[in-house]
């Protein structure tokens, strides 16, 4: 368990974290909807972990979490439309689906070769992704009926020894990021979560 200030981040604690996902590590860590569950989505081993972990289909690819917009373009393809309409709101509780490029691992893209992606609203993640250097894959802790913890006590109790860090930074108001589809030439709204949709149309 490592104790983050969520407001100034000790920068020993998140490399302390970040050296730990590069290991192979499969951690929890507070973002700005829920507490989520996540490692290197380039280390596939941890990847197929968190797959056991949420009881999830392969074929149903998680997302994962940039440190911002210069990041997202990284791995994803932006048109115009969605580079606009992700400046203005981002960091947020938003997931966009996009066009992945070539550098995304294949598990963590859809047959449709899109992905998941999130930059929250949380400095903790921000300094983590920078940290690590690349993206974490970011689902989230619930119980067994889907339901969020509040606490990161709560998510060691649940997944106990399944987990390698767990990154406590207080309780978190849990609820589910908005999904905003940005494939096409306008956005479509997948689910209406935390994230404010008035900003897509």
């Amino acid at each position: 368990m490592l104790y983050i200030n969520p407001d100034n981040p000790q920068p020993r604690l998140i490399k302390q974290a970040a050296d730990a996902l590069r290991q192979g590590a499969v951690i929890c860590y507070p973002t700005d909807t829920v507490y989520g569950i996540g490692c290197d989505i380039y280390n596939q081993k941890a990847v197929k972990r968190i797959y056991q972990l949420k009881r999830r289909p392969k074929g149903k690819p998680f997302s994962f979490m940039c440190s911002g917009l210069q990041n997202v373009s990284e791995y994803c393809f932006l048109s115009n439309v969605a580079y606009r309409l992700m400046k203005k709101s981002l960091p947020g509780a938003y997931t966009f689906v996009l066009p992945a490029m070539k550098i995304v691992p294949r598990i963590m893209m859809s047959k449709q070769k899109t992905v998941g992606i999130r930059v929250p609203d949380n400095t903790i993640c921000q300094h983590l992704v920078e940290a690590l250097g690349n993206p974490i894959l970011n689902t989230s802790a619930t119980m067994e009926d889907g339901e969020p913890f509040r606490e990161a006590y709560e998510v060691e109790e649940e997944f106990g020894g399944r987990l390698d860090v767990i990154i406590d930074s207080g309780t978190v108001s849990p609820s589910f990021s908005s999904v905003v589809s940005l494939v096409g030439d306008e956005a479509e709204i997948l689910r209406e979560g935390k994230g404010d949709i008035s900003l897509f149309f």
